[in-house]
């Protein structure tokens, strides 16, 4: 008797499904919020993104096998019921990390161009050091910027001599100009990051100091923040993530410089990566031969080189790739109207998001003497054509 073939339940919005799941099996897609357990009851495969609670009572009773997130982030995942019930699991750590790493450059470029400082004379606190903190403190510490860093339970793991370069939350935001999170969503144990900053932490921000949240929305407590703002307007937010999404608190995105709708990883490297590592583990889960290679699933860019002259400055060729104002000003023409309309308005917004790509994606000729630079931020250079 010939064998069913296999069903592949994904999240409609992941790109390349039919190119890398197709192939595979019977491929059935929906909106990652409106998945729900009769989708799966004959599934053998799960794919999501961050907006599908993957729990027991969505599994169980299932057949499925596997569940893959083409996320960095696990927090919307019950691991503990996925390992009971026996079923494979898959995430894509690092994904979308350079993205993301980007998106905070590009914020801080643009940002001091725009208020007129001098972001070599600022120092970077980065709290969370894995795939996205860890390589946003290379490119910083390579482009000459000073950086403080705080991980706690990384800082456990390491050597004396490793472990010294990290301080505690509390140093951190007593000394750094701009504040970085990058942190996984916990909610339990000495190392829970739900509410890090409350009202208590969130007053020992330096006075003018920036403010980002590109990782998780409840990592900060958005009342307090809110709070915070009506009597502090010395601050400057920028916040990709928000405590309700795809709600957001109007009152506070008011108060928000750069205001995104969760789109920080949303390269289409990051994106393609992310499918691609879940193709990756499904193949090595079911013992099935990897067919198709990355490099396969990337188009060339609209743009590929760019030559500088030697004024240009650093933000030329990042605007050129990322403008963060672009996505601040499609978030705030989506408030004002009713709640439940604004959270479809945030979903269509992260839906149809336009092509970005990453600094990877485009070359820059340049002199030799100031190539070193734009290396550091990521680009790839060439001598400049005579």
């Amino acid at each position: 008797m010939k064998p069913a073939p296999l069903k592949i339940v994904a999240d409609e919005n992941i790109p390349a499904l039919q190119t890398l799941f197709a192939p595979l099996g019977e491929l059935h897609t929906r909106p990652g919020r409106a998945i729900c357990r009769d989708d799966l009851l004959d599934a053998d495969v799960l794919l999501v993104r961050s907006v599908t609670p993957v729990n027991r009572a969505l599994l169980q009773g299932t057949s499925v096998r596997f569940v893959g997130t083409a996320t960095i982030g696990t927090d919307h995942i019950d691991l503990a019921a996925l390992t009971e019930l026996g079923i494979g699991f898959s995430s894509a750590p690092g994904c979308n990390a350079d993205a993301v790493v980007e998106y905070v450059l590009s914020v801080l470029l643009h940002l001091a161009e725009e208020q007129g400082f001098d972001l070599w004379g600022r120092s970077v606190g980065i709290v969370g050091v894995g795939n996205v903190g860890s390589r946003l403190a290379t490119r910083l510490q390579a482009l000459g910027i000073r950086t403080l860093l705080c991980d706690p339970p990384r800082q456990r793991s390491l050597s004396v001599d490793e472990a010294a370069r990290f301080c505690s939350l509390e140093q951190l935001l007593s000394e750094a100009d701009i504040v970085s999170l990058h942190t996984p969503l916990t909610h339990s144990g000495e190392d829970a990051t739900w509410h890090l900053l409350q009202a208590e932490t969130l007053a020992m921000l330096q006075p003018g100091s920036i403010l980002i949240n590109a990782g998780r929305g409840p990592v900060i407590d958005n009342r307090a923040l809110l709070e915070l703002l009506q009597q502090r307007d010395d601050l400057t937010l920028v916040l990709d993530v928000w405590e309700n999404e795809p709600a957001v608190n109007p009152a506070l995105a008011a108060h928000v410089k750069i205001a995104t709708p969760h789109i920080a990883g949303y390269s289409l490297e990051g994106k393609l990566r992310g499918t691609w590592m879940l193709y990756q583990a499904w193949c090595a889960f079911s013992g099935v031969r990897v067919q198709q290679s990355f490099a396969q699933l990337l188009p060339l860019a609209e743009v590929a080189e760019m030559r500088l002259t030697e004024k240009a400055g650093l933000l030329p060729p990042v605007r050129m790739l990322y403008d963060p104002f672009r996505d601040d000003r499609a978030l705030r023409a989506s408030l004002g109207v009713p709640e439940q309309q604004q959270k479809v308005a945030f979903d269509q917004l992260r839906k149809q998001y336009p092509i970005r790509r990453e600094f990877s994606a485009l070359t820059l000729q340049l002199p030799t003497d100031q190539q070193s630079i734009f290396k550091a931020l990521g680009f790839p250079v060439a001598d400049a054509k005579k």
